[in-house]
């Protein structure tokens, strides 16, 4: 190519950044002032505006301290504590409901993530069962562990201390775990006889114990320092008001103790112990990964770098048109009928 031909060559014109819409992905956005120092902008497509603030659509606070939150909660802080805690680190400024509105949202996501891995549970399992003061009542929470993984297999919060009770556990543990145990360690309590005999029959062999006088293999001591923990965390659930509530909480409790709370003794989580491969290594990946279904990942925080041609807006989401609001509200005033006038004066 001549010198020529080079030097009046039409430039090429060079990639330009855009933001991405936090709620329907399209690039057609435009800036849109800003508040307290926080850039916001609007989509032209969806007429929707956010700040870039790195939140999760319809949410003020960012991903980070709503996972900080969550965290500090399992970990035994009371919601006032939460509170002062965020205004300290952060400057933010939530009220307790929106706290316990995280937990209890982002709770039930863990949950629906966790379902489907199975660990690998050893043959030998302890069970127990404590007494938690729920809102002036007693619940009686029962568990049971891989005394191998120290990975929780099964919990069960009840009203009542029965043989059905045990049943469930067991039968709640075998189908986590895919299989059934050589044998389970308990204490004394007889609603343990009948109901690992329904759950497991003469396979399986049952083991009364106690904590620390049994010989070793046989104690029961490591579902009682579990108990222990747990009890530290229900201190601070004083507002609870119900059993469903109490099972959301105690749930996501165990969630995190064998997802993200690494154990002192093996010095990994349960859940690496037991063999699964979880995507999650802390809340805020959790919360991260909780925008809406059928939505694209993009904050408004992600900047790219493409050819202009590659940036067009998109303007279908989840197969349905996007209309803007303005010409759907036109075209709805366009189809009404012509008002009929009668007796006025001209």
């Amino acid at each position: 190519m001549s010198y020529e031909s080079q030097v009046h060559k039409k430039p090429i014109k060079a990639p330009y950044f855009e933001v991405a819409c936090k709620y329907c992905g399209s690039r057609n956005v435009i800036r849109y002032g800003s508040f307290r120092g926080v850039q916001r902008f609007f989509c032209k497509d969806c007429q929707r505006k956010w700040a870039d603030n790195d939140a999760l659509p319809q949410m003020q606070t960012p991903v980070e301290q709503v996972g900080a939150a969550i965290g500090m909660y399992y970990e035994g802080q009371s919601l006032n504590s939460i509170r002062r805690l965020l205004t300290q680190i952060y400057g933010s400024y939530p009220s307790d409901s929106t706290v316990y509105r995280w937990v209890t949202r982002f709770t039930k996501k863990a949950l629906a993530e966790a379902e489907g891995y199975t660990p690998k549970a050893g043959d030998t399992w302890v069970a127990d069962e404590t007494v938690l003061r729920i809102d002036g009542g007693n619940l009686w929470f029962w568990d049971i562990i891989d005394s191998d993984t120290r990975f929780l297999l099964a919990s069960h919060v009840s009203r009542t201390r029965t043989a059905k009770d045990a049943q469930n556990l067991m039968e709640l543990a075998a189908a986590r775990a895919g299989k059934t145990p050589k044998v389970v360690l308990t204490d004394k309590l007889s609603a343990y006889l009948d109901g690992i005999e329904f759950a497991f029959g003469s396979e399986t062999k049952h083991i009364p114990s106690k904590p620390f006088d049994a010989p070793p293999g046989q104690s029961t001591n490591r579902i009682e320092r579990f108990h222990g923990t747990l009890k530290a965390r229900t201190k601070v659930m004083r507002g609870l008001k119900g059993i469903k509530t109490a099972r959301l909480i105690t749930d996501g409790w165990l969630l995190h103790y064998n997802y993200f709370r690494p154990h002192e003794t093996l010095g990994k989580t349960p859940a690496k112990a037991a063999g699964l491969d979880f995507p999650y290594q802390d809340w805020k990946d959790i919360v991260a990964n909780g925008q809406k279904a059928g939505f694209k990942r993009a904050m408004a925080s992600e900047i790219i770098s493409l050819p202009r041609e590659a940036l067009q807006p998109t303007h279908t989401r989840s197969g349905f048109k996007i209309v803007p609001k303005k010409r759907a509200r036109a075209r709805k005033r366009s189809a009404r009928p012509a008002p009929v006038l009668s007796g006025v004066r001209w």
